[in-house]
């Protein structure tokens, strides 16, 4: 057991730890409006998550297969507002009390892994290949569902705190300007690269 737990845990960070739309979003939110202003959208990134783990345990590959055109409507979706979400960090003002309007907040967060088909791909590949072996399959769900979120927590919470730490070192407006279209730039990329790959 304590083997499926150290791949399932290696796993799910190797998933959701590389640079997605969603670490990137929190990292160029970190960094340009800092820890504190963009835990709210973290909080709303683990809860759009906590539905896309639901979501993969109850079966969404059935409803893919039943609706394929649903699957594409998802995708196209989920990247049309990630790619809102891309240019909503580019085009904030500089770090100031008026600019904090434009932080991307819970609900932000929320709908950008709603409609993140990386994380319903990352969790179909997981609970198909790396569930936890426990007698009851529903309780091997349940507990392999915890794990990933305590997972993805710690992985979100690590790149919000790394765009954090960038934050000092780009606090002229212009040196700001540039890492927020770089990180906005790298979620365009990531968008593309997921609707490629999952089409």
């Amino acid at each position: 057991m304590l083997e499926s737990f150290v791949v399932l845990i290696t796993t799910t960070a190797l998933l959701l730890g590389s640079p997605g739309p969603a670490p990137l979003a929190l990292a160029a939110t970190g960094a340009a409006f800092g820890i504190k202003k963009g835990t709210p959208f973290l909080l709303g990134i683990l809860l759009g998550l906590s539905v896309a783990i639901v979501g993969a345990t109850i079966g969404l590959t059935a409803l893919f297969s039943q609706f394929p055109n649903f699957r594409a409507v998802c995708q196209f979706a989920g990247g049309a507002y990630i790619l809102y979400i891309a240019y909503k960090i580019a085009s904030a003002p500089s770090i100031t009390e008026q600019g904090a309007k434009s932080v991307p907040g819970f609900k932000d967060g929320f709908i950008l892994n709603l409609l993140n088909p990386k994380a319903y791909a990352a969790f179909l590949a997981i609970f198909s290949q790396f569930s936890l072996p426990f007698p009851d399959t529903y309780v091997g769900n349940i507990v392999t569902g915890i794990t990933c979120l305590a997972v993805a927590t710690v992985v979100d919470a690590l790149w919000l705190m790394l765009g954090g730490l960038l934050r000092p070192i780009f606090s002229e407006p212009k040196q700001a300007r540039i890492i927020r279209i770089i990180f906005a730039g790298l979620m365009v990329v990531a968008v593309i690269y997921a609707l490629v790959r999952f089409a």
